[in-house]
């Protein structure tokens, strides 16, 4: 039987449209006038309520196996479903053992049977010594191939110099599948430590100088020389310097087939509003100043950003070494599934932005980096009736309960936030409806 789900606000890949999405066997039958609704379907009268497409976001950290310490599958999928995410990609990091070979890919796939609330899929690592694993990683199933250019933290996933990434690009552009690039190179960031010796590590401002500009702009350089070069798609994760968006642009103006994301991290705080010893603030690259937020929604205005994805990257709580407030002994993550859409939401209420531009950016955009846009990223006809319905007038106060991932901290709690997740659908069933769950977690692997 079909359900017809009223809204004035259906925001579609066409524009916002007043009528009714009809779902019917979990896919989405048609978006059409209200008159022409079916005289048998179940009418849902949503209101003045948006219905958005199911978020999609290709940068999580579910570390599990090995580290459900940290957080699993059941966890962050469930903090996703409040958030309104239906899909999520799965970093090759931070798990034990790391997703660098086809045995790793079943061990993760074993773990995750039963476990999650929302669809998932894997990305593959690209390390110093797996060059010959990519093919059979791309024929298992993974979506692309994620690596980085200096120490990403845990010593198994290995990061990748020039040498080791040109014996791993050949492989990897003949899979046709996207290399994520953790954009930063050792060279600037060990200068910078050296002249740093005696700082004062709870201060923001010392973190800061550690990591600098120059670190992403010459890592996204050669990066892109290296695109040129091999003619593989590139993807540059997490950016956070404004000083690489004009190279990036004169790349993709030559026809080079690159994207870029960002996180709302970076959207949303500034360096000079970081207090010192706030190590929940702590990622990498870093937040940058307040002028480098202003120019990166420049960027998503103009193009040049494609996506906003959460880097979703939590930890035992011990880890962000607040006891200290030692930039250099915490973990760098931040963790923000149940929060990234009324974030950004409240942040383009400001700005002029519509919710055709956070579909767009939180949807659509990271489907099709996912080689997923056939099936999930919008609301069309043809496509799996992953929905949620949003209130974008109501604010909320952010408490722990309202985190729904395995540990409750947040750099963002106390923050009134503008937009509500009312509820989220999963190929047309409801998984999550205002702060109450599905009791059977539905999700599976979903692949190209």
């Amino acid at each position: 039987m079909a359900h017809a789900y009223i809204s004035k606000r259906i925001v579609t890949p066409l524009g916002t449209q007043d009528g009714a999405l009809l779902v019917e066997d979990g896919k989405i039958r048609a978006i059409c006038r209200r008159s022409d609704v079916p005289s048998d379907a179940v009418v849902i009268d949503c209101g003045n309520d948006a219905l958005l497409p199911g978020l999609v976001d290709t940068h999580v950290h579910i570390n599990q196996p090995g580290r459900t310490e940290w957080e699993g599958f059941r966890t962050a999928t469930r903090a996703a479903a409040a958030g309104g995410y239906t899909t999520l990609v799965d970093m090759p990091l931070n798990c034990l053992p790391e997703t660098t070979t086809v045995a790793a890919l079943a061990e993760k796939r074993r773990s995750a049977k039963g476990e999650c609330f929302v669809d998932w899929a894997p990305w593959g690592g690209a390390v110093a010594d797996n060059q010959s694993h990519i093919l059979p990683l791309a024929r298992a199933g993974v979506l692309g191939f994620k690596c980085f250019l200096i120490y990403p933290g845990c010593d198994g996933f290995t990061m990748i110099d020039q040498q080791q990434l040109e014996a791993a690009l050949p492989p990897i552009a003949e899979s046709g599948l996207p290399l994520l690039v953790h954009a930063e190179l050792a060279g600037p960031i060990d200068a910078a430590r050296k002249s740093l010796a005696n700082a004062d590590w709870r201060s923001y401002a010392t973190y800061l100088a550690s990591r600098p500009d120059e670190a992403e702009l010459e890592a996204i350089q050669l990066m892109i020389r290296l695109c040129r070069q091999y003619s593989f798609r590139l993807h540059i994760v997490h950016l956070s310097t404004a000083l690489a968006v004009t190279e990036i642009k004169a790349a993709r103006d030559e026809g080079l087939p690159i994207t870029v994301e960002t996180c709302p991290h970076y959207l949303h705080f500034s360096a000079e509003k970081i207090a010192d010893g706030t190590t929940l603030l702590k990622c990498a690259p870093p937040i940058r100043s307040e002028q480098n937020r202003l120019a990166l929604w420049h960027a998503l205005r103009d193009g040049i950003i494609d996506m906003i994805v959460t880097d979703h990257s939590p930890c035992p709580p011990e880890m962000k070494r607040q006891d200290t407030g030692r930039f250099d002994q915490a973990w760098g993550g931040i963790a923000s599934l149940s929060l990234a859409l009324s974030i950004i939401h409240t942040e383009c209420s400001s700005r002029g932005f519509s919710l055709e531009d956070i579909a767009r950016w939180m949807s659509s955009a990271p489907a099709a980096l996912a080689g997923l846009s056939h099936k999930v990223g919008t609301l069309e006809a043809g496509r799996e009736a992953n929905f949620i319905i949003f209130d974008t007038d109501s604010e909320f106060l952010v408490t722990a309960n309202r985190l729904h991932y395995r540990h409750s901290v947040s750099p963002y709690m106390g923050e009134t936030l503008r937009g509500m997740v009312k509820q989220t659908y999963l190929r047309g069933e409801s998984i999550y409806r205002e702060g109450t769950f599905t009791s059977t977690p539905s999700g599976r692997e979903v692949t190209l």
